[in-house]
């Protein structure tokens, strides 16, 4: 107890100092919280028993367990397998193909409009008479590759749409968790790949009041643009698209020229670079980040490599066409186009994301539910079609050991908000990782310093002093260079990290790409040697019991960057690729798991692996 004198002479100290007035000065240094200080786990592009090339051939489950899924709920798969996520997703978007939404539940159900209709009565009848294979050729070679939709006069699709905006509004929790509006817009020209994932800011009040545009509208992406432009006009909301597989396109997703054969322009450079301010690099139909054959001194391009023919299977894959379909060489060829147009088409921040077909958003090795619920986790599964061409040459064939058990979508923003989240994207403060959690940030300026760096405020300073990944830099004073700081550290359930990559394109005297991948921060003590390389991380895998240790590798890796061969006149971009230690494929785990046997050149290994948004350079005019 204080005394009556102890309390009298604590009072004096409190209130009697000459010249003591309350709040005279701001004291948090939290009150201007502009900088965005969280990242943010999601999937970008998931498909549920709504999307018919799903729920025709064994999905069962739809969207409202795809989201208890990746809110951390256990669920059971189409197969009967009991699933649950390693750590639930802070967001997700539902992306159900926008052609035929629904057909497959509106079969189970008998749905009456669809009876109502002669073409689906025909197919309901054939999957009720235990025909589903016939079902889905029927719908692809009557439906999709006539572009005809069989079911516009049921108005069945209107009410699924209704029924997709209505759960993703159930289920968003602002601050806690985000379910973004979204459907797949499905062109295939010729069997080729220009698929876009749509998505919403908004809720169902504005995302409701339109029909997803889909490829029955048209296979051309500008006119989708169109359709979006429309869509805003008309409700006051926002929508962004996000290409996907270009590696499936036979060349035509970073094209040089338009869809019509027109040259890219001012104009068309402008409206894509608006509509589609990211592209998905990293998925299981493969890795889209770089090509072996573009790359040819990169030593880590060739991965997840899908490279034989379109998505269809239909086509096989020229040396050629390998440049329109990856992203590193399209940011390269968006140098060009900025140059003689004056505008980038290609001027896009990168994410990954899973493309499953089983509503189950797992992208973890140990935990990989496949492509398809015929892929979903049994014995055999590794040898199973994931695309099997019909042509009559299986060599264009896609088998199911070939799936990445990819990808992630990484977000930096200031809450877990449907706009918060949204604007991250349209700013391209954003990256991919092929799965797994690792932390990464990077600013670009001109005179950051190793305090800079080192400073608990780093981020605060990074802002205020220069720019985040998807930014542009600007203009140094004369004799100055770029410098970057560049921050990682490992998944906290997963693997240590190897080493930290700026790739460089540019932009050449003589007016062509180029690049350059720079090793700038290594684990171990390892050294980086004059001639840029470095030495093998290691390995600690062990194969029999599907297991590997971090006794290899570091936690965290960081470092001050300056561009050593910056030229002021060249326009260039840099972004991160941050590479994990080797650690078991699922493959490996399947081996362990159903005793399978597999041959040698299944990967057994993986390194995962993350690519930022890139940082941009132009000249001044």
């Amino acid at each position: 107890m204080f005394t009556h004198s102890q309390i009298s002479g604590l009072a004096a100290g409190l209130f009697l100092l000459p010249g003591f007035v309350f709040g005279a000065e701001e004291y948090s240094p939290y009150l201007d919280r502009s900088g965005m200080e969280s990242v943010y786990w999601g999937d970008t592009h998931l498909h549920t028993a709504y999307s018919t090339d799903a729920g025709m051939i064994g999905t069962t489950l739809g969207p409202d367990a795809a989201y208890r899924f990746a809110l951390g709920e256990e669920v059971l798969s189409s197969t009967g397998v009991r699933a649950r996520i390693a750590r639930p997703l802070d967001f997700l978007v539902v992306s159900d193909h926008a052609e035929n939404l629904g057909l497959a539940p509106s079969i189970a159900n008998s749905n009456p409009k669809l009876l109502a209709n002669p073409w689906g009565r025909d197919i309901h009848d054939l999957v009720k008479a235990g025909k589903p294979r016939e079902a889905f050729l029927k719908w692809g070679t009557e439906a999709m590759l006539p572009l005809k939709d069989p079911l516009a006069d049921t108005g069945l699709a209107k009410s699924i749409w209704a029924s997709q905006v209505a759960t993703a509004d159930q289920y968003n929790q602002p601050g806690t968790f985000t379910a973004l509006i979204g459907y797949e817009w499905t062109s295939t020209p010729e069997g080729n790949n220009l698929h876009r994932v749509v998505i919403f800011r908004d809720d169902a009040s504005k995302a409701g009041q339109v029909m997803p545009y889909s490829q029955y509208d048209s296979i051309d992406p500008e006119d989708l643009w169109t359709w979006m432009a429309s869509y805003q006009q008309q409700t006051g909301g926002q929508i962004l698209a996000i290409p996907h597989n270009g590696n499936l396109s036979n060349g035509l997703m970073f094209a040089a020229v338009r869809m019509n054969g027109d040259a890219i322009d001012l104009d068309y450079a402008q409206r894509r670079s608006r509509w589609e301010p990211l592209a998905e690099v990293s998925q299981i139909k493969g890795d889209g980040e770089a090509h072996p054959y573009l790359s040819p001194e990169d030593e880590f391009a060739d991965f997840g490599t899908w490279d034989k023919a379109n998505i269809a299977s239909s086509v096989r894959k020229q040396e050629s066409m390998l440049e329109f379909e990856y992203a590193r060489s399209a940011l390269k060829n968006g140098l060009a186009f900025a140059a003689k147009t004056g505008g980038n088409p290609y001027r896009f921040g990168m994410i990954g994301a899973s493309d499953s077909h089983t509503a189950i958003a797992s992208t973890r090795e140990e935990n990989y539910f496949g492509k398809f619920a015929l892929n979903e986790p049994h014995a055999g599964r590794w040898k199973h079609y994931v695309i099997q061409s019909f042509t009559g040459d299986d060599s264009l064939s896609t088998m199911a050991y070939e799936e990445l058990a990819s990808g992630l979508a990484a977000v930096w923003a200031q809450e877990n908000t449907r706009e918060a989240l949204f604007d991250a994207m349209r700013r391209k403060e954003v990256y991919a990782t092929t799965g797994t959690r690792p932390l990464v940030r990077v600013f670009g300026g001109w005179d950051f310093t190793e305090a800079d760096l080192h400073s608990p405020q780093m981020a605060a300073i990074g802002y205020s002093k220069g720019v985040p990944m998807g930014g542009d830099l600007g203009n140094g004073g004369e004799g100055s260079s770029p410098v970057f700081m560049l921050t990682a550290l490992k998944d906290p359930d997963g693997a240590n990290l190897d080493r930290m990559q700026v790739v460089k394109g540019w932009l050449g005297k003589d007016g062509q790409p180029r690049e350059k991948v720079y090793n700038v921060a290594v684990s171990q003590g390892r050294t980086i040697r004059r001639n840029g390389k470095v030495k093998p991380v290691g390995n600690t895998v062990d194969l029999d019991s599907a297991t590997y240790t971090n006794a290899i590798g570091s936690v965290s890796l960081s470092t001050l960057w300056h561009d050593p061969d910056f030229d002021p006149a060249q326009r260039a971009f840099y972004y991160i690729r941050l590479l994990e230690i080797p650690t078991p494929s699922w493959q490996t785990f399947d081996r362990k798991v159903f005793g399978d046997d597999m041959p040698d050149h299944v990967d057994k290994i993986v390194q995962d692996r993350a690519y930022t948004s890139p940082i941009w350079y132009s000249p001044n005019p």
